[in-house]
């Protein structure tokens, strides 16, 4: 038997027949009695309850509920217990009982990051809901507080849906719900944080800040208070938003798509049913600008994919992660030993997301695995690929791309020749034929229809049916589209000067395009050549670059092989990239940092081009010189891990002693900060010191101020950092102001593992004032995020949050994800004690960004977060879930995750000593303490610093001395 009380009160048979209670007074009875099921409820409540003005005697109770008893039959025991009675059914048999249950499990879900998973408990325990609760029942000191508290936990259900539909789906479909809950709860500050959220997504920062404005009002007005900590912190992000950076968007199209409408519309159709689709056809068929067409009118995001640049399949990954906005490290050291898959993994596995991979042939084995992994685990994903062949794995739909059918080549050599000449009117017979004869494909067409700025179109199809005929005599053991698209290519470039064809050659050395200013450099020609071959559609220009297509550099690259001039057009690609690179380091540690790293973002395909041939050839100076230059920009980018197999070949062999050593140095540093480097790092770690100690020795000043910062970032996790440390605290006298400022921030924390907090943050405040001198982002961000927690040690939490704030500005500045995650869960600890709903908001937070970030360090650092947050509130079980889960994803060692495993480790230690478990309380505070070594050899300082409670302090420190 089922019982409801979410609404007016009912009882139903195990088939879904309605038991006949009878009149409202047996409805109240019942109703008193499901409220808490199994406890007893006084004679004189359950008289009150069926009549509060006192009519009612014990006798007519009596009477009632023996008639209550005979229409509940069997189905349900009501039982006399002292002066009341009891029902004994369980708590899932009744309504609200299962609605508690589904509700908690829903948010238990929602505050792990599982908003999908937590959508079909919330909707099912809302669904129990038929009107108000305990509909019909007299209030009463019992029925009027139970009806409150669950019409307050429905409330908090309905939040906890909203919220994860906003995080699963589109947030404008929830504004009119959400304006119509604010408006029958207008001090409800989650409902107004959650409408001003949607209205942001739906039509910008506008609209949500007049619903703060409002909300501040009525709260001064009707309460005389202000807004909570949250909706303050969330008015001010809105004032600050910016773009948020997204996806790579597919490229934009500068002319109109001609034919292959209905192909676009049945694809898109075919996507909504099927999760991977391969577009195949030879090159130049127009894959890519029908995977564009495509992907417009997807419903979910879509991240565009070029794959055509990409010369070493191994960097695949980092090549999808950067289309995606993903960092691979933060401000510290590398990514802590999680490979770019996983990243990927942890970034797409909840995300609806349609992923186009544009020209996979050169890379398909390399495409097809990394395919098949994330379709397995990412369930909301949906790839879209051009390939000139299939990429092999169960599940994929392929459609083969064909060459235009008569009448669409024709309207599209057309469109395209109207654009070089206005007024272009021609035969369309002839046409027809040059077409035919370029087999329709688009490719072809275009930079045919290119020429008829200055060749009538009857000598244009003389010329080009003449081309073919040479090519078509070719090696018939050649591919046939290489075949017919060599010769339309061929043509092209045969009707360059020389001079352009050199430039065009030339060109080819370039990995993902050229500036204006390094073009005509590395292709030794001037501007108006460049524009020639624009003009001829040889090379196009994007976004303020020159770039050339696949197959037109293809073809370049063999001619440059056959004009003998690849070594010196390469030597000329890596002068012009060195040049630039000592150009801009400098920079890296100035106010101006905001100007030059998208400059050298702008070229890390060119940087890895150059370094991997620099590896190719054996020229192992080269690659140490690009890397080394290249070195602060990656690691500020988030994308040192990119470069971390190039470093590792530079490696092999190498004798620190024959080699420049900060360059040698440097290169150690980007090998360690890939997956693969812990036994590079180990093999190296002692020469790479003793050549940076030789650069830095005696008063001088080295050539790259970022060495000894990096150098300690990295080594503070080994086995014995003091040499290191003391190295890098030599230098607070140096000239070099940067230089001088790092070693001050470095400084600081040998007195602070000793417990020496005072003359710790005396070199924190002058590390910090001479960052904030040279304007450098990246070492201010640092040293406030020290300062903060040495404030949070001492217990001014309120300094702490400030300090954290102003880092946080910097970081977002820098579009620095994993480190904003790390800062949020910061200012999470530091509110945690007196504000815990602002402090789950900010580990909520903290755990979208990391999940963004492809990051499981910040992941962890959050869960762990939510684990105190959970342990506050005295559910053991879900801080014990949380804090296991945060282990399972922490990286035991990267320097970065130390406090979160003591933290974790404390936790387990107090929810075990909650439940009187006394033995595997000792073990998890000796865990913490073991974890707490790496901080200092003052581990009482150490933890009292990460902010656990006193008693806590104690007994780790305990168990520590009882091992």
């Amino acid at each position: 038997m089922f019982f409801g009380i979410l609404g007016e009160t009912r009882a139903w048979y195990g088939d879904g027949t309605e038991v006949p209670l009878g009149g409202p007074a047996r409805r109240s009875l019942l109703a008193l009695l499901l409220i808490r099921p199994g406890e007893v409820v006084s004679t004189d409540r359950l008289a009150d309850a069926v009549d509060p003005d006192g009519a009612v005697s014990a006798h007519a109770v009596q009477s009632q509920m023996s008639r209550l008893r005979k229409a509940l039959g069997s189905g349900a025991v009501i039982e006399q217990a002292g002066a009341g009675y009891r029902i004994l059914v369980a708590p899932d048999d009744v309504d609200a009982g299962r609605f508690e249950r589904l509700a908690q499990a829903g948010r238990a879900a929602l505050r792990a990051g599982d908003a999908a998973g937590a959508l079909p408990p919330l909707r099912e325990a809302l669904g129990l809901w038929r009107g108000p609760a305990l509909a019909g029942l007299a209030e009463g000191e019992t029925a009027g507080p139970a009806a409150a508290r669950l019409e307050e936990h429905r409330l908090g259900a309905l939040e906890d849906r909203i919220e994860a539909e906003c995080r699963t789906g589109d947030p404008r479909a929830v504004v009119p719900e959400l304006r119509e809950l604010v408006g029958r709860h207008p001090l409800r500050e989650r409902l107004v944080g959650l409408l001003m959220r949607a209205l942001f997504a739906e039509c910008g920062p506008a609209a949500a800040l007049v619903v703060f404005e409002e909300t501040r009002r009525r709260l001064a007005e009707e309460l005389g208070a202000d807004p909570s900590a949250e909706l303050v912190s969330l008015h001010q992000e809105l004032l600050s938003a910016a773009p948020s950076p997204g996806p790579a968007a597919p490229p934009a199209q500068l002319t109109a798509f001609v034919g292959r409408a209905d192909e676009v519309t049945e694809l898109a159709r075919l996507l909504r049913v099927a999760r991977l689709v391969t577009l195949i056809g030879p090159g130049g068929v127009g894959k890519t600008r029908l995977s564009v067409e495509v992907a417009g009118l997807a419903a979910v995001d879509v991240c565009f994919v070029e794959l055509a640049p990409l010369r070493d399949a191994a960097a695949l990954p980092q090549v999808l992660s950067s289309a995606l906005g993903l960092r691979e490290n933060g401000l510290g050291t590398g990514a802590g030993g999680q490979s770019p898959v996983d990243r990927l993994v942890a970034a797409l596995s909840d995300r609806p997301l349609l992923l186009v991979l544009d020209n996979c042939e050169h890379v398909i084995e390399e495409t097809a695995a990394l395919a098949a992994r994330l379709l397995a685990v990412c369930p909301r994903l949906r790839v879209l690929a051009t390939s000139r062949e299939p990429l092999g794995i169960t599940g994929e739909n392929l459609w083969q791309v064909k060459p235009l059918d008569d009448a669409a080549a024709v309207r599209l050599f057309t469109d395209r020749a109207r654009a070089v000449r206005r007024g272009f009117t021609a035969d369309p017979e002839v046409v027809g034929r040059i077409c035919a004869a370029l087999d329709n494909l688009p490719l072809a067409i275009e930079l045919a229809a290119a020429r008829v700025r200055t060749l009538d179109v009857h000598d244009l199809a003389g010329r080009l049916d003449d081309r073919l005929g040479v090519a078509a005599r070719g090696s018939r053991t050649a591919d046939e589209r290489h075949r017919t698209l060599r010769a339309v290519v061929a043509w092209s470039w045969d009707l360059l000067s020389e001079d352009e064809q050199r430039a065009a050659r030339r060109f080819t050395v370039f990995a993902g395009g050229a500036t204006a200013e390094a073009a005509p450099r590395v292709c030794a020609t001037d501007d108006e050549t460049l524009e020639s071959l624009v003009d001829k559609s040889l090379l196009e220009v994007a976004g303020g670059r020159y770039r050339m297509l696949e197959t037109i550099a293809a073809y370049g690259a063999e001619r440059l092989d056959e004009a003998d001039e690849r070594a010196d057009a390469e030597h000329a690609h890596t002068q012009w990239l060195l040049e630039l690179l000592r150009t801009a380091d400098p920079h890296l540690r100035r106010a101006e940092q905001l100007e030059w790293l998208p400059v050298l973002a702008a070229e890390h395909g060119n940087l890895l081009a150059a370094v991997r041939r620099s590896v190719r050839a054996g020229e192992r100076e080269t690659g140490l010189k690009l890397l080394a230059h290249a070195a602060n920009h990656l690691w500020i980018r988030g994308v040192s891990g990119s470069v971390a197999p190039h470093a590792i070949a530079l490696l092999e062999g190498a004798d620190g002693d024959s080699l420049d050593e900060e360059e040698y140095v440097l290169c150690v540093l980007l090998a360690a900060s890939g997956a693969a480097g812990r036994p590079v790092w180990q093999r190296h770690r002692a020469s790479a010191e003793k050549a940076l100690a030789a650069a830095w020795a005696d008063g001088r000043t080295g050539r790259h101020p970022v060495a000894p910062l990096l150098w300690m970032l990295r080594d503070a996790s080994g086995p014995d950092p003091r040499s290191a440390f003391a190295l890098v605290s030599s230098l607070r006298d140096c000239a070099e102001p940067w230089t001088r400022a790092t070693a001050r921030y470095m400084s600081g924390f040998g007195p602070l593992g000793e417990g020496d907090t005072a003359s710790a943050e005396r070199a924190f405040v002058t590390a910090v004032e001479g960052f904030r001198s040279l304007g450098d982002r990246w070492g201010t961000a640092l040293v406030l995020d020290a300062l903060a927690g040495l404030a949070g040690g001492r217990g001014d939490l309120a300094r702490a949050v400030e300090l954290t704030d102003e880092a946080l500005v910097l970081t977002e500045q820098i579009g620095a994800l994993e480190d904003s995650a790390d800062l949020l869960v910061n200012r999470g600890d530091h509110r945690l004690g007196p504000d815990p709903a602002s402090a789950r908001a900010d580990y909520d937070r903290a755990m979208a960004l990391a999940r963004r970030a492809g990051s499981s360090t910040g992941l962890a650092a959050a869960l762990r977060g939510l684990g105190d947050t959970a342990l506050l509130d005295g559910d053991l079980t879900e801080a014990e879930r949380l804090y296991t889960e945060a282990l399972e994803q922490v990286d035991p060692h990267w320097i970065r995750s130390v406090g979160t495993r003591v933290r974790t480790f404390a936790g387990l230690g107090r929810v075990a000593e909650a439940r009187g478990d006394r033995t595997t309380a000792r073990t998890r505070y000796r865990e913490a303490g073991e974890a707490a070594v790496a901080m200092g050899p003052d581990t009482l300082g150490a933890l009292r610093l990460l902010g656990l409670p006193e008693h806590v302090v104690e007994s780790v420190s305990e168990a520590c001395r009882q091992r």
